[in-house]
C-alpha cells in the first residue's frame, strides 16, 4: 500500500498491539495511542521513523484533537482511524451500577465519537479516510451476563452505521468489525461483578465460561490484524466484518432468527398503519 497514516487506540495490548504491527509492517506510519508508551518500546525501536506512542485515555475526551493534531504534526496526514482500546463487565444487570455501565460507554461510544469528530476535518479535506470501529460478535447479539458490554457495542454500530452514510459523500470509508473470541488476553482482564443470589445459578455457566476461555479462545489476532489491514486499505471496505468462525457462525444465526421473526409477525405489525396511508418515502 501507499503510505498512510493510521491512529490505534489500546495499542499496546491484543489486537490493537496486533494491528499496530501489521500496519507497520505494510509501510504506513502509526500513531498508537495507548496509556503506557513504554509498552511499545519494542515496535518504537524497531520502526523509530514511523512509529509515536502517544500517551492516551480513551475516556478523555477532550484530549482527541490533540491526538489527531500530534498525527498531522509528526506525518502530516490521518488515513486510518482504529477506535479499539475496549474491556467488558460481566454480571446480571441488576449487579452491573450506573458507574460501570458509564464506564463502557465512556470508553466504547463517548470516546471513539470524539475521536472521529477530531479526524473527520481532516480526512474530509483529503477525501479520503477510512475509520475502523472494534465492535464485537456483542455488538449485534447479547446473551445473559453481558448487558452492559453488549449495550455500549450496540450503541457504537448504531452511531457507526449512521456515520457511514454521512462521510461517505467525502470519501470516507467505515468499517464496523464483529470479532467472536481471539486470544489478545481480554478474557484475563474481565471485571466480574458480586454475584447476587437471585443470579448465581442462572449465570454460573456463563461466568466459569468467560472466566476460563483465556489462553484458549480459537481466533489467532495477528491473522485477524492482516485482514483488517488489507481490507481498510483496499478498495472494497465492508460496512461490517464479522470476524471468527464463531461470529460468523452465531451472526448468521441471529440474523435468520430475526428475519423469521419479522415475516411470522408481518401482517399484525402492517396492521398498526392507518388504512389505505401508504408508508413515508424516505431518504434512505
Amino acid at each position: 500500500m501507499t503510505q498512510q497514516t493510521w491512529i490505534i487506540t489500546g495499542a499496546a495490548r491484543g489486537l490493537g498491539r496486533s494491528i499496530t504491527a501489521a500496519a507497520l509492517d505494510a509501510g504506513a506510519n502509526v500513531v498508537a495511542a495507548v496509556r503506557r508508551p513504554k509498552a511499545l518500546a519494542d515496535l518504537a525501536e524497531a520502526y523509530a521513523d514511523r512509529l509515536l506512542a502517544v500517551p492516551y485515555d480513551v475516556t478523555d475526551t477532550a484530549a482527541a484533537p490533540g491526538l489527531v493534531q500530534a498525527a498531522l504534526d509528526r506525518f502530516g496526514r490521518v488515513d486510518v482511524l482504529v477506535n479499539n482500546a475496549g474491556r467488558a463487565v460481566v454480571g446480571a444487570v441488576e449487579e452491573v451500577d450506573d458507574a460501570q455501565l458509564r464506564d463502557l460507554m465512556d470508553l466504547h461510544l463517548f470516546g471513539p465519537a470524539a475521536l472521529v469528530r477530531a479526524a473527520l476535518p481532516a480526512m474530509r479535506a483529503q477525501r479520503s479516510g477510512t475509520i475502523v470501529q472494534m465492535s464485537s460478535q456483542g455488538g449485534r447479539i447479547s446473551f445473559p451476563g453481558v448487558a452492559a458490554y453488549s449495550a455500549s457495542k450496540f450503541a457504537l454500530e448504531g452511531w457507526s452505521e449512521s456515520l457511514a452514510g454521512e462521510v461517505a459523500p467525502f470519501g470516507v470509508r467505515v468499517m464496523i468489525v464483529e470479532p467472536s473470541r481471539f486470544r489478545t488476553g481480554f478474557h484475563g482482564s474481565l471485571e466480574f461483578t458480586d454475584a447476587a443470589d437471585a443470579y448465581g445459578d442462572a449465570l454460573a455457566a456463563v461466568r466459569a465460561d468467560m472466566a476460563g476461555v483465556d489462553g484458549r479462545q480459537e481466533g489467532d489476532p495477528d491473522r485477524a490484524a492482516r485482514i483488517i489491514v488489507d481490507l481498510a486499505t483496499g478498495d472494497d471496505v465492508p460496512l461490517r466484518l464479522p470476524l471468527g468462525a464463531e461470529a460468523v457462525t452465531r451472526l448468521y444465526a441471529a440474523c435468520q432468527r430475526d428475519l423469521d421473526s419479522i415475516e411470522r409477525l408481518a401482517d399484525l405489525a402492517r396492521s398498526a398503519d392507518f388504512e389505505g396511508v401508504a408508508p413515508s418515502v424516505r431518504p434512505v
